[in-house]
Formats: C-alpha cells, structure tokens, sequence
C-alpha cells in the first residue's frame, strides 16, 4: 500500500509468530497495514499528535517511521505479560513505544542510514503484540467479527506508540475518540456502542519503566 500524500513515509513489519493466525483471516497482514496506514493518516490530518506530522512545513521532522507489529499466542503474551508487567496469563493487545533513546526524538533530523547516503533510517514508533486466542475468544463475547475487533486493538496499540494513553477519564476519552474516528475512516462500527449499553467497561493499565502498555477493549 502507497503512503498517503503528504505523510511521512510508514513501514510496516508483520511477523507471525503463531501460525494459527493465517487461518484466521485472509490477508490479516494487508488488514494490518491498512489498518496502521490509515490511524497515522487520520492522526496527521487532524493534528492529534505532536508526535508525527505531515512533512509538508515540517522541515527534517518528517521522515520515514516504523512500526512491528507480532501476531502471537496466549502463552507468548502471558510470558510478555508476567515479565514485563508481572501479572499472570495473557492479555488481548501489548504496545512497546520505543523510548530507549536509540532514535532522536522527532524535532531533530533523522540520521542516514550509512555515511553519505541520503535517505534517513526509519524512525521505529515500537512494536504491538496481539495474543490469538484471547482476540478471538473477546471478538465472540462481544458480538464482533474477528476482523474488526484486530483492527481496532492493532489501533488501540498504534495510538499508545504515539503516545496517547488512558491513565485517567479525559485521556481514556480523548483516546476512545480518535479510535472510533479511525475506526469509521475503515467502516467499522463504534466498538465502545456495547460497553456503553451494557454499563460496563474493560479494566485497563498502563506501565512506565519497561515501555509496555495493554488495551482497553
């Protein structure tokens, strides 16, 4: 898929570390990049992040970025989940921002890739795991197709790699907006609809130190 005009370039690295993710859709790693491809559209249009923004007056604070996203297994987020967060079993979405300072931070130019070559190296946002079992056990429980409710975690984790997080009720809010905007950019209906009848909320945290982050949904 092209980037959009305008936007800084975005390369996008799916792995599966759980085979059993290819049976679940077709084309999940087009689905993916589509679905990462439009959240940054939408965050540069709107001007949601100071984070990344079009390249059009930004000088050399554009630039190509970077993100990885893991499909794995229950058991490969559970080990994620109690190393880095020390809670027990698995979780439905993980997010790892890189802030371990390898890359500059984005007023500064991008460094090239090797001496005298042009082209910057891409700025890496982090990477996002999705743990199969539990997204498709959830997508049941909650009436949705399987393909919706990844493309809303895959954005749910994209959002926090740029920074936004849900520590408190205005940011848990401002959060939930942009992904039902992003979410409607892709023809998928407003995920937090349910919730809102149903008068519940999913429990959500967040964990500074080892950047990891899980979702709401």
């Amino acid at each position: 898929m092209k980037d959009e005009p305008g936007i800084s370039p975005l390369e996008v690295a799916v792995s599966l570390q759980d085979a059993a993710w290819g049976e679940t859709l077709d084309n999940l790693e087009g689905l993916a990049e589509r679905s990462i491809r439009v959240a940054l559209s939408h965050v540069n249009e709107t001007g949601s992040s100071g984070f990344v923004g079009d390249t059009g007056d930004q000088g050399e604070r554009g630039g190509a970025l970077e993100v990885s996203l893991l499909f794995a297994d229950d058991a490969a987020v559970a080990a994620l989940n109690q190393g880095y967060r020390g809670r027990s079993g698995p979780t439905n979405v993980l997010s790892f921002p890189n802030m371990d300072g390898n890359d500059p931070p984005p007023s500064e130019p991008l460094p090239s890739a090797l001496p005298g070559d042009p082209a910057p190296r891409p700025r890496l946002l982090g990477d996002i795991v999705l743990a199969r079992q539990t997204v498709l056990r959830e997508a049941a429980e909650q009436d949705k197709t399987p393909q919706a409710h990844i493309m809303h975690l895959l954005i749910h984790g994209f959002l926090h790699l740029l920074g936004y997080d849900h520590e408190n009720e205005a940011e848990a809010e401002e959060m939930e907006a942009l992904e039902i905007a992003i979410l409607a950019d892709l023809d998928v209906a407003d995920p937090y609809r349910r919730k809102a009848s149903d008068g519940g909320a999913a429990a959500a945290a967040s964990l500074s130190g080892p950047p990891l982050t899980e979702g709401r949904s």
